[in-house]
């Protein structure tokens, strides 16, 4: 396929392969291959996705994020990862990790001052970039046991979709539509539900914005 593919043909094609849903957040889901040895993370739009797939890249040598196995940016914004299956792991040794990355520990130096430069690089160029992400679940144990950090990055999603439904056109014009077609379709899994009629009222507003910038 030469074209870029959106998140519902990727998902559809993984699940012909064999994978399997096996979890959901709020902004991508999460599937299983069928060897259990791999997990795909897809989401519909996910600004931050080309972040994060540079910090396992270029923290990889710190064995402290997952193995990245492949990172493609999709049709209208959309973002797949897929890397090495991981487990969760007990609050207690999740808060000893993230409080060792924080203090910038010996052990996790190097991963720290990793995540602060991509982190401010993200700042920098991405409207409504979000701060750290310190969920407990982002912290995972990997199939050999070393403990890893995931999903750091996030876009500040009250934020943005407040605005996408009172300032549209702000919207329109600091992200262009191709990487942000698909913006009221992430899951919200966990801080949902999300009623289908706020979804299309916040579709409406931005495409008339579109249609006032064209």
């Amino acid at each position: 396929m030469t074209r870029q593919a959106d998140h519902r043909e990727v998902e559809r094609d993984l699940l012909r392969d064999g994978w399997s849903r096996c979890g959901a957040g709020d902004w991508a889901v999460a599937l299983r291959s069928p060897d259990g040895t791999a997990a795909a993370r897809i989401s519909p739009f996910d600004p931050t996705g080309p972040y994060s797939a540079a910090l396992y890249v270029q923290a990889a040598h710190t064995r402290q994020v997952p193995v990245l196995f492949e990172h493609r940016r999709l049709a209208g914004g959309g973002d797949l990862q897929i890397m090495e299956w991981l487990r969760p792991v007990p609050e207690d040794e999740t808060a000893g990790f993230q409080r060792a990355v924080a203090d910038r520990a010996a052990h996790t130096a190097d991963l720290a001052d990793i995540v602060r430069r991509i982190h401010e690089q993200a700042r920098r160029e991405l409207p409504w970039c979000g701060p750290l992400d310190h969920n407990p679940a982002n912290v995972m144990r990997t199939a050999d046991g070393r403990l890893v950090v995931m999903d750091l990055f996030y876009a500040d999603g009250p934020n943005l979709y407040a605005t996408a439904a009172t300032n549209p056109d702000l919207v329109a014009a600091r992200i262009p539509e191709t990487r942000r077609r698909y913006m009221t379709e992430i899951p919200l899994a966990t801080s949902g539900p999300w009623p289908d009629e706020d979804r299309e009222r916040i579709r409406a507003a931005l495409a008339a914005a579109d249609a006032r910038r064209r």
